[in-house]
């Protein structure tokens, strides 16, 4: 297997390219805010591994209804929360995975993204990351409420937001300045939690080799050498 560039140096690139043009004071808001939902302890009363997930039941990109608990008769489930298709550090997460998809299923998993977003907005993502995998909507926030990973955006994140175009409220299609903490959590055929990572920093993920990782001691299959 060809050594692939991680998740991890995608986003930071990014994420300097960001810090390098955009306007000194947006930036130490953005921190601040980040800041600020770390701060809130968001992250330790989310669901942890061990946990038992809750049922999740969300249409896909198409409006068909995804019974993940009918996934599970097959194999483990990665559930990925993401914020949205306008969200950059979404986009190459889940060009990450797409990346990574072959070498999921063939371990007898299957993945899927969940994001607030109608399904209308969730086929906009899944087409212009050419996404081969399931993407669900959770715009009444069932699911990230059940994982605990759902917050309010702060009065100058929604200002903000706002001044640039991403009107979550009419993207979500459900009047509200909610997102979910990206997360992503595997979950196995009993529907226990086995690995889990929630992460306030919009701009941080899993990387997918350590989910990976998870899902072979699932399987019972060998790990893979480092750097392979």
């Amino acid at each position: 297997m060809q050594t692939k560039e991680s998740l991890a140096s995608q986003l930071a690139i990014y994420k300097a390219g960001f810090i390098g043009r955009a306007p000194v004071p947006r930036v130490a808001m953005m921190e601040a805010a980040t800041a600020q939902l770390k701060s809130s302890g968001i992250e330790s009363l989310a669901l942890k591994v061990g946990d038992r997930a809750p049922s999740l039941s969300m249409r896909d990109a198409m409006g068909e209804r995804v019974n993940v608990d009918r996934l599970l008769e097959q194999g483990p489930v990665v559930a990925i929360f993401y914020r949205g298709g306008w969200c950059p550090y979404c986009n190459l997460a889940l060009r990450a995975w797409q990346a990574r998809l072959a070498e999921l299923n063939s371990l007898g998993a299957t993945l899927v993204a969940i994001s607030p977003q109608t399904p209308d907005n969730s086929l906009s993502t899944r087409e212009k990351n050419e996404l081969a995998f399931p993407v669900l909507s959770d715009s009444d926030f069932a699911a990230a409420h059940g994982f605990g990973i759902a917050f309010t955006l702060p009065p100058e994140l929604v200002d903000l937001y706002s001044s640039v175009g991403n009107n979550l409220p009419e993207l979500n299609g459900n009047g509200q300045w909610v997102l979910p903490v990206p997360a992503t959590f595997v979950i196995d055929k009993s529907g226990v939690i086995q690995f889990a990572h929630v992460e306030a920093d919009y701009r941080e993920r899993a990387e997918p080799s350590d989910v990976l990782t998870a899902i072979r001691k699932i399987a019972g299959a060998p790990a893979l050498r480092q750097g392979v």
